[in-house]
Formats: structure tokens, sequence, C-alpha cells
């Protein structure tokens, strides 16, 4: 990947970090610091993400590089830095690759030799394939940052549904349970990583929706809404509400969830 790549994608992936450390690599840890390490005698490149952690097994430091393209050299690479860390900060690496390319990954994660007792070389690192990931496992969590890598998810499912699974995405950031600015953070960085796989009108038409949507959880209108909530059994409050939802532009299947009104009530409505 170029310089101007690992830039946007560090900076695509850095709130992940807490959350691919946790659901990815299982790992109890608590972090102390981000080692910023420029591997100029290699290749003059930053690394994706390196923390200092402190975990059961002791003081670490995890290395998880983003990798969008198979590379052949990736194990040459990943040994090279992993030197560099034990050298520079005297710490073990945990090191894991994610790829998050379109095509089947076929990277090696390891090297190895043997040339006799004294001449041996053992090494091995994690390869985390985004594609072979369960959409509706990560939906189970609340591991809200990876979220916006649900784009990349279940390759074969991906396949098959084609933009109705990207529709499925951006459905699931909008029911994310937190404040309007963060979903839109997650919707932003889910739209970039879409174009790995996805086609730019594809991502144009669904996105666009999501985006009219965060507008109108904006309007207030909808705040008003929200902060007097909808009694039960006021019928003619709910009608008025869904009126003028409607007018705001917002779809259907959200207006029958805020109101509770049946959708065949709300689209006579817009007559």
């Amino acid at each position: 990947m170029s310089q101007k790549y690992d830039i946007t994608m560090k900076n695509i992936f850095s709130d992940m970090a807490d959350d691919i450390m946790s659901y990815f690599l299982g790992l109890q840890y608590t972090k102390i610091d981000e080692l910023n390490i420029e591997f100029a005698r290699v290749e003059r490149r930053d690394s994706d993400m390196i923390f200092k952690c402190t975990t059961d097994r002791g003081n670490v430091a995890v290395h998880i590089e983003f990798q969008s393209e198979n590379d052949e050299k990736m194990p040459y690479r990943m040994l090279r830095y992993s030197l560099e860390i034990m050298e520079k900060h005297d710490l073990l690496p945990y090191q894991i690759v994610i790829y998050i390319g379109k095509d089947n990954a076929n990277m090696k994660s390891s090297l190895n030799y043997d040339f006799g007792e004294q001449n041996i070389l053992d090494y091995k690192y994690r390869t985390i394939n985004v594609g072979d990931i369960k959409y509706t496992d990560v939906l189970k969590t609340d591991y809200y940052d990876l979220y916006s890598l649900l784009p990349l998810m279940d390759k074969n499912r991906r396949k098959e549904e084609g933009e109705k699974y990207l529709e499925r995405c951006v459905e699931a950031i909008k029911d994310i349970s937190l404040d309007i600015n963060k979903k839109k953070d997650i919707a932003f960085k889910a739209e970039i990583l879409s174009g790995i796989v996805f086609k730019k009108e594809v991502i144009e038409r669904v996105f666009s929706e999501v985006m009219k949507m965060f507008r109108i959880e904006e309007s207030e209108t909808y705040k008003m809404i929200i902060e007097k909530g909808i009694e039960k059994g006021a019928k003619e409050e709910k009608i008025s509400i869904a009126k003028k939802l409607l007018k705001e532009g917002m779809d259907i299947d959200r207006i029958a969830e805020i109101t509770e009104l049946p959708k065949d009530e709300i689209k006579k409505l817009m007559n």
C-alpha cells in the first residue's frame, strides 16, 4: 500500500483499536501507550498500529497491520517489523495482519527454515480475513466501532445479496444506540471502506439514504418526538407524529417503529 493510503487507513482504524484487540484477538489487556515506530531502515513507512499493552503474560507490543491486497512479501515485512519492535522497545510483539481486500486472502503468515541445529527459523503471526467474519456475529456484540467493517464482512452473503447486503449494514449502523455524531463517524468510515468491494454508484445510492436519515434525526421535530415520547393508546397523536415525519422525509419502516402504527396505515397518510 502507498504511504498516502497507509495514513488514510491509520486514521480510519485508529478508533477501532480497542474493539479489534478485544474481539479479534480476545486479549485481556490494559493499553498503556501507542508506540509510533517508523521503520526507516526497512521501508520508510509507518506501521499501522502498535500499542504497548499489559496482559496476563506481561507487557507486549500489539502490532496490527491492515492489508487490502495480497502481498507475497508480507511475512518478510512482518518479521522485519517484529525485530524493530524488539530492538527499540524490548517488548515481545503480538502481530496480526487484518486483510480487508476484495479477493480471497492467499498470503502466507509464516517464515521458516531448518539448516541444522544452530540454523533454525520458525516465525509466525496471525492473519484474519474480515470477509470470513459473519455479519450476524458482530451484530450480537457492542463493539460498535467494528460496524464500520460490516460492508467488508461475510463475503459469501455479500456476494449473494449484493446491494441489499450493503443496505443491511447501513440499517445496522442507523440502529446503534449511540449519539448521532458517533453514528455519523461510523457510517462515514463504512462508506469509505465500502469502496473496496462495492461499485461507486451503489455506495452513493445506499449511503445517501442514511445521511438523509441522520439529518432528519437532527431536526427539531424529531428531537421533540423522542424527548416527549409517545403515550400508548393516543392514536390521534401517533397519526399526527407520523404525518410530521413523512413531511420530514423519513422512511415508512422507521416511522412504524417510532409510532407503532401499521405500515399500511402510514402509507394511507401519504395520500
